[in-house]
């Protein structure tokens, strides 16, 4: 804008800054949340929401939503780029009844970080969904967190549930499952693609206790292929299978690798089932299960070596030594 001063007689032509007002819903790259923090607040650090689906529209794409101090936070979709952090702050909470506590519904390219959460199910009379259901996005990344306590009917009952319908990675790191799962179904995480979708996931130091199935790696609903790798981690106490490849008659290739792991006291330790199903391990400990490991449907398992296989009740299915590679 410009302003005519005459000094002297003289026109001076006077540039004067535009001042352009931030519309009052303008979204933050870093927003917060707080047990006595109140969703009408604009999720400032001195003015904090109280749960995460009140910040979440608060908190531009690719932003950040921090908890402030221990609290319940709630369930929350999330459809764009996102981190969601609880990092020396107490518990953060999410109890959720009968829903997922996480929905992960974002763009093709969108990142989403889940860290330092604890996500309960509730009761076993919540009948709760899936701790994380990933439906879409380019990679879910969860670290340093505990879900527990979805018994939601099949095919729910997951702590992590990654059923992407294009292209996608997980990582999981740093994480304890347990309780997951009803009757014949669900468990710690499942790896199941939908329709063209296709998945890489990456599992290291990771617990998953008492569930139904420990980790699952899935290709009955999917055209695309399915790999996870299991490395430093535990599947012990799991009703079915501790670790388990899984593909129908013509389905795609499921390949699982598993190292430096312990796989105990489960109904199977180790199962591969269809004829692309692939199962590798190495360097672990296969110990106390009902079975050790079972091979069905033209399904290959192998081991890597330095395995210790043994003392579980009924033997199961014996596995070649591979070759290098």
């Amino acid at each position: 804008m410009r302003k005519v001063i005459q000094i002297c007689g003289i026109s001076l032509a006077v540039f004067l800054p535009i001042l352009i007002a931030v519309p009052a819903n303008a979204q933050a790259t870093r927003t917060w949340v707080s047990g006595v923090g109140d969703d009408a607040n604009p999720c400032s650090r001195t003015a904090p929401c109280k749960t995460f689906a009140g910040a979440i529209s608060k908190t531009a794409p690719g932003g950040e939503i921090d908890a402030l101090d221990p609290g319940g936070f709630g369930g929350v979709t999330i459809t764009k780029a996102l981190t969601i952090a609880a990092e020396g702050a107490g518990e953060a909470g999410i109890l959720v009844a009968g829903t997922n506590g996480i929905t992960v519904s974002a763009g093709v390219n969108d990142i989403v970080v889940l860290r330092g959460l604890q996500i309960d199910g509730g009761p076993v009379s919540s009948n709760s969904l899936n701790g994380v259901k990933f439906n879409s996005g380019a990679a879910l990344i969860v670290q340093n967190c505990a879900i527990r306590n979805f018994t939601g009917a099949a095919p729910n009952g997951y702590g992590i549930f990654f059923a992407p319908t294009t292209a996608a990675s997980l990582f999981v790191s740093d994480t304890v499952l347990s309780n997951n799962g009803a009757s014949t179904g669900g468990g710690g995480i499942i790896v199941q693609p939908m329709g063209t979708g296709s998945a890489k996931a990456r599992v290291v130091r990771v617990n998953s206790i008492n569930n139904v199935f420990g980790f699952r790696a899935d290709g009955n609903d999917t055209n695309g292929t399915v790999s996870m790798v299991v490395s430093d981690s535990t599947a012990t106490g799991n009703a079915f299978g501790g670790i388990t490849a899984f593909t129908p008659s013509g389905g795609p290739v499921v390949r699982a690798i598993v190292s430096n792991s312990i796989v105990a006291d489960n109904g199977v330790g180790l199962n591969a089932n269809g004829a692309s199903a692939i199962l590798r391990i190495g360097t672990s400990v296969v110990t106390g299960n009902a079975t050790g490991a079972t091979i069905s449907n033209g399904a290959t398992m192998t081991s890597l070596g330095n395995n210790l296989i043994n003392d579980n009740a009924i033997p199961g299915a014996t596995l070649p030594i591979s070759g290098p590679a």
